[in-house]
């Protein structure tokens, strides 16, 4: 009985630490918004002007957010980077930056947080910010 106990733990555990700490190579990127990991931020907003969009699959305003992103992403150009970060599966960067309302939308230039938005935002006022951190 003990080693069947001990084996379920083991796989239970195993299993775990898999979906926690996956094997990151690249950050997915889908019509120019990057899916961003807990591994791969720090790497990716440490250069230029990045939009990312915090936001979790239950959020219904995350939902309004999502095409506006999806828009800024289409004709920003070289302006700026756009990404999604997903707070349910990557945790760990949400707390680091003290994500407490979805959807919540950062400006990081040069790896420093400049400018957050808390709820629905709209896409002009996104594209001023953007404009104004990218000199």
């Amino acid at each position: 009985m003990k080693k069947v106990f001990l084996y379920l733990f083991l796989l239970f555990a195993a299993t775990a630490m898999l979906r926690t700490y996956p094997l990151m190579a690249q950050q997915e990127i889908t019509d120019n918004v990057y899916h961003l990991t807990d591994e791969g931020f720090d790497d990716f907003i440490k250069k230029g002007v990045v939009l990312v969009d915090f936001w979790a699959v239950w959020c219904g305003p995350c939902k309004i957010q999502s095409p506006i992103v999806d828009q800024i992403a289409s004709e920003i150009g070289q302006k700026a980077r756009i990404a999604k970060m997903d707070v349910d599966k990557h945790a760990i960067t949400a707390r680091k930056y003290y994500i407490r309302y979805l959807p919540t939308v950062m400006i990081f230039r040069n790896g420093k947080p400049v400018e957050t938005f808390q709820g629905v935002t709209d896409k002009e006022t996104l594209m001023t910010a953007i404009e104004k951190h990218n000199y």
